[in-house]
C-alpha cells in the first residue's frame, strides 16, 4: 500500500477528510428540496476511496505494506498473544489485517451514509460487509473501535425495524467486545478517522481513549432503550445511569437533554421506592441545567428568533424538572402515609413510634455506601449537586416537621412549575400541577395533629381546584372536570368528618348550635353537589342515565351513588318532612347502588364494601322512614 509520506496517500486522506466534513459539517445546510446532497457527494468520495485502497493492495500483491506506517504503531505491538473478544487474539495483526480494517472501515462509512439518506437495505448491506471483512481479523487495537462501531450501528438499524431480538445480539456483542478488551489489553485502541489520517494528524493516547469510550458510551444508550422496549426496566435503568455517568465524565453531553434524562430517569427510580437514588438524579438534573445559562430577561426585546426558542425551550426543560421534584415529593409523602395509616386511613401512632425507634444512623450510612456507585459530576458540578441534595430529604417522613420538610420542597417546584405551565396555553399541564398541589396538602394533612389546621389545608385544596372546575369549557375538558368534580367531593366530605369530629369534642355531648349546623350542612351539601355533578356528566345529552357504565368510571361512578346516599342521611334538619326527604333520597341512591350490581353482577367486585353497606341500608332506612311517618301522622 501507499506510503504515508507519498502524494497518493496524502491525497486519499485529503479525500476522506473532505467526504467526513460532507456529512458531518455541510450536510446541515442543505436545502429542504434536496436534503441528502452533501452525503450523496460524500459518498462519492468513500466509493473512491474504496477504490484505490483496492488498487493499492493489487498493485503490493502480498508483497507488504510498502513502508506504511500504522496508525497506532507503539512498541511491542505483534507481541501479545493474549485471547480477545470471540475467541480471537488481541495485538499480533499483520499489515494484511489492517488493510482488511481499512476496507472495512470504508464499508462502515458507506452503510452509515446509506442509513442517513433513508436507503436502509444497502446500509445493511454496507455494515455487514463491514464485520465480515472485520471476521477475518483478530480483534485489535487497530480495530477494536471499529468492532464496536458498527455492531452499534447495526443495533440502531434493526431496533428500527422492531426486530428486537436481533438488535439485542449486535448491541451485546458490542458490549461483551468492549469489556473484554478494555480487561486483555486496555491500552488506547485506534479511532477509525485515523485509517485515513497523515502521520501528523494522529490523535494523542487521551483522544484515542476519550473516543473509544463514547462509542461504548453509545453502545449503553442504546442498551438501555432496548431493555426499556423489553419491559426490562430496572436493567434499563442501570444502563441508563450509567450512561449519563459516563458522558458527564467524558464531558460529552447536551446539559438540557442531559438534565432532562436525568429526571425521567429518577421517576422509575421513584416508583421502586428507591429515593435516595431519585434524590440524586433530580439534584444533579437542577445543576446541569443551569449550566445551559439563559438570555437575559432585559436582551429579550433584542434578541433572535433562534435564541428566543432557545430561552423558551430552556424554562420548559427547567419546568418539566420542577414536576419530577413535585413527583418525587408527593410520592414519598404518600408511601409515608401508607405505611403508618390504619384501616380507617388515620395515623396509626403505635406504628409511627414503632417506625422511629427502628430508624437508626446505620440505616443511613447503609444507604450513603449503596450511593458511592451512583454518583453523578465532575469536579465542576459535584459539590454543587451534594450542596443541593443536603436541602432535600430522601428517608420516608415519620412526623409531621419532616413531612412539612418535603412538602415546602414540592410546594416550591409547583410555582416554579407552574411559572412556564400557565393555564392560558397549557391548561392541561397547569391543572395536572394543581391537581398534584392538592395531592401535597392532602398527603401533608395525614401527619397533621391539629384537626382544625388539617381542615385549612382541606380548604387551600377547594380553593385552587373550585375555580377551575367551574370555569373549564365541559365540552372541551369533560374528563379533566370529572376528575375535579370528583375529588372536589371528597376535599368537602373530608372537611364535613373533621368539623363533625370537632363539634362533637366541643359540645361534650350538648346539642350542637345553629352556626355549626349551618356549616356541617353546608359541607354535607357541597360535597353531594360536586357527587351529583360528576354522575350528571355520565348521563345522556337528553339527561339519560346509562344502563351500562363504562369500565374506567363504574367503581366512581358506584362510589359516588353511595357517598351521596350517606350524604343525605347525614344532614341535620328540624323540620320531620325535610328529614323524610333527606332519607328517601338517601335509600334511592343506596338501591341504585344494590340494583345495578344485581343487574351486573360483575360489577360487584369493584365496591364489595360499598355494596355491603348498601344492602344493610336498603333494609334499614325504610323502618326508620316508617317510623318518621308514624310520627309526622301522630302529630298532624
Amino acid at each position: 500500500m501507499a506510503s504515508t509520506g507519498s502524494a497518493d496517500w496524502r491525497a486519499l486522506c485529503d479525500k476522506f477528510s473532505t467526504a467526513l466534513n460532507l456529512s458531518e459539517v455541510e450536510s446541515r445546510r442543505d436545502p429542504d428540496n434536496d436534503p441528502f446532497r452533501s452525503k450523496y457527494k460524500a459518498r462519492e468520495f468513500l466509493r473512491e476511496i474504496y477504490s484505490s485502497l483496492k488498487n493499492f493492495e493489487a498493485g503490493e500483491g502480498d508483497g507488504g505494506d510498502g513502508g506504511e506506517r500504522r496508525p497506532a504503531e507503539r512498541p511491542g505491538d505483534g507481541e501479545r498473544e493474549e485471547e480477545g473478544s470471540e475467541g480471537r487474539p488481541f495485538g499480533g495483526d499483520s499489515a494484511a489485517g489492517l488493510r482488511a480494517a481499512k476496507r472495512a472501515a470504508v464499508e462502515y462509512y458507506l452503510g452509515v451514509n446509506h442509513v442517513e439518506t433513508e436507503e436502509l437495505s444497502a446500509g445493511q448491506e454496507h455494515l455487514m460487509n463491514c464485520t465480515t471483512i472485520l471476521g477475518t481479523c483478530s480483534t485489535t487495537p487497530e480495530n477494536v473501535s471499529l468492532f464496536i462501531h458498527v455492531r452499534n450501528q447495526l443495533g440502531i438499524l434493526w431496533a428500527g425495524r422492531d426486530e428486537t431480538e436481533t438488535a439485542q445480539g449486535f448491541l451485546e456483542a458490542a458490549e461483551s467486545t468492549y469489556l473484554h478488551y478494555m480487561k486483555e489489553e486496555g491500552t488506547p485502541p485506534t479511532d477509525m478517522a485515523e485509517y485515513f489520517s497523515t502521520e501528523e494528524n494522529l490523535l494523542t493516547p487521551q483522544e484515542r481513549t476519550k473516543r473509544f469510550e463514547m462509542a461504548y458510551t453509545h453502545t449503553m444508550y442504546y442498551l438501555a432503550q432496548l431493555y426499556q422496549n423489553l419491559g426490562e426496566v430496572e436493567r434499563a435503568g442501570t444502563y441508563c445511569h450509567r450512561t449519563l455517568q459516563r458522558q458527564l465524565q467524558l464531558n460529552q453531553y447536551n446539559p438540557l437533554e442531559w438534565a432532562l434524562n436525568a429526571a425521567t430517569l429518577s421517576q422509575c427510580y421513584i416508583t421502586k421506592g428507591r429515593y435516595m437514588e431519585g434524590k440524586h438524579c433530580l439534584s444533579a438534573a437542577t445543576v446541569i441545567a443551569g449550566l445551559a445559562g439563559e438570555v437575559p430577561s432585559e436582551a429579550a426585546a433584542q434578541e433572535s428568533e433562534t435564541q428566543s426558542e432557545r430561552r423558551n425551550q430552556l424554562r420548559q426543560k427547567r419546568a418539566e424538572i420542577s414536576r419530577c421534584w413535585i413527583k418525587y415529593c408527593l410520592n414519598l409523602l404518600q408511601d409515608a402515609k401508607k405505611l403508618m395509616e390504619d384501616s380507617i386511613g388515620e395515623l396509626d401512632v403505635e406504628r409511627q413510634e414503632e417506625l422511629q425507634r427502628a430508624r437508626r444512623t446505620e440505616e443511613e450510612e447503609e444507604e450513603k455506601s449503596r450511593k458511592a456507585a451512583l454518583l453523578f459530576g465532575s469536579e465542576d458540578t459535584f459539590d454543587s449537586i451534594a450542596s443541593l441534595e443536603e436541602k432535600v430529604p430522601y428517608l420516608l417522613p415519620l412526623g409531621f416537621t419532616e413531612a412539612r420538610a418535603v412538602f415546602l420542597v414540592g410546594q416550591t417546584n409547583v410555582t416554579q412549575a407552574k411559572e412556564y405551565f400557565e393555564m392560558d396555553g397549557y391548561v392541561t399541564d397547569h391543572i395536572e400541577i394543581l391537581q398534584d398541589h392538592s395531592a401535597l396538602f392532602r398527603a401533608l394533612a395525614f401527619f397533621e395533629e391539629d384537626l382544625e389546621r388539617r381542615c385549612k389545608m382541606h380548604k387551600r385544596r377547594v380553593d385552587m381546584l373550585e375555580p377551575i372546575c367551574n370555569d373549564l369549557n365541559a365540552q372541551y375538558y369533560l374528563l379533566i372536570r370529572r376528575q375535579l368534580m370528583f375529588e372536589l367531593a371528597e376535599i368537602y366530605n373530608e372537611m364535613m368528618d373533621l368539623k363533625m369530629t370537632l363539634a362533637n369534642q366541643q359540645s361534650d355531648m350538648e346539642p350542637l348550635d345553629n352556626h355549626t349546623i349551618k356549616k356541617l350542612n353546608h359541607l354535607c351539601s357541597a360535597s353531594a353537589k360536586y357527587f351529583q355533578m360528576f354522575l350528571d356528566s355520565l348521563c345522556s345529552p337528553e339527561g339519560k342515565i346509562p344502563e351500562r357504565l363504562e369500565e374506567e368510571v363504574l367503581r366512581p361512578a358506584l362510589v359516588a351513588r353511595f357517598r351521596v346516599a350517606r350524604l343525605y342521611s347525614r344532614l341535620i334538619c328540624p323540620a320531620v318532612t325535610a328529614q323524610l326527604d333527606n332519607l328517601n333520597k338517601s335509600l334511592d341512591n343506596y338501591q341504585y347502588v344494590v340494583q345495578y350490581c344485581e343487574d351486573h353482577p360483575e360489577a360487584a367486585a369493584a365496591v364489595e364494601t360499598e355494596l355491603e353497606l348498601s344492602q344493610e341500608m336498603v333494609n334499614l332506612l325504610p323502618i326508620k322512614i316508617n317510623r318518621l311517618k308514624a310520627k309526622m301522622a301522630t302529630n298532624n
